[in-house]
């Protein structure tokens, strides 16, 4: 057992918080629920009280990071007045770049779950571009799907930064990397023209969770 045993408090957060420990150093995969007894120092059946399983334990995890984020993007958009997109994507590549070994291992917006009391980061995309709409900067028939496009840019360029495929030597210069990449989807989402059957209906876990389904569309 852990050389400091545990014997008051949250168990329960001190699960996760040591999870996400190991996360950092291992990655998401290489250690087990007993192993993350043993740090706290707990007997893992008194861990099981509170997780079932590893992947449980990783489940519930997930939603706090998706919670940590969407508090983070609601706060960086809300602080925008006015250039929320912009602010968004700027928050998401920040997170990622400052928190690498947890943001690999999640597409943060692909759980169903979550803290219901917390913003969703998607929520928090789709309402910005709902304002676009409604302010005329983007055309209603450029909105079906538009989440996924922006968040696909987002998180490329993300995921290009975090795993050393692209290189900028500044945060102002991630900054402004961002913009552009923001700017010009929306740009190209403007001039496009739907095709005659429509665009495709993207979906994830959190729109058919919203919409109740796997044929709503989120919004």
């Amino acid at each position: 057992m852990a050389d400091r045993p545990y014997h008051h408090g949250d168990l329960r957060t001190a699960l996760l918080d040591t999870a996400e420990a190991l996360i950092r150093e291992r990655g998401v995969d290489g250690w087990s629920l007993r192993e993350v007894s043993v740090r706290v120092g707990v007997s893992p059946s008194a861990a099981y009280h509170h997780f079932a399983s590893r992947d449980a334990l990783v489940g519930a995890l997930s939603q706090r990071v998706l919670a940590r984020l969407g508090e983070r993007l609601s706060d960086a958009v809300e602080r925008a007045q006015g250039d929320g997109l912009v602010a968004f994507g700027r928050g998401y590549v920040r997170w990622a770049l400052e928190d690498p070994a947890v943001a690999r291992h999640w597409l943060a917006f692909n759980t169903g779950g979550g803290d219901p009391t917390a913003p969703h980061p998607h929520r928090i995309l789709a309402t910005e571009l709902d304002r676009l709409v409604e302010s005329g900067d983007l055309p209603a028939a450029a909105r079906p799907g538009a989440d996924f496009v922006v968040w696909a840019a987002v998180h490329g360029l993300a995921a290009l930064l975090v795993h050393g495929l692209m290189r900028l030597d500044t945060p102002e210069a991630v900054d402004d990397q961002v913009d552009r990449v923001v700017r010009s989807t929306l740009i190209g989402l403007a001039r496009q023209a739907p095709p005659p059957q429509g665009w495709p209906t993207p979906r994830s876990d959190y729109t058919e969770r919203v919409t109740g389904g796997p044929d709503g569309q989120a919004g």
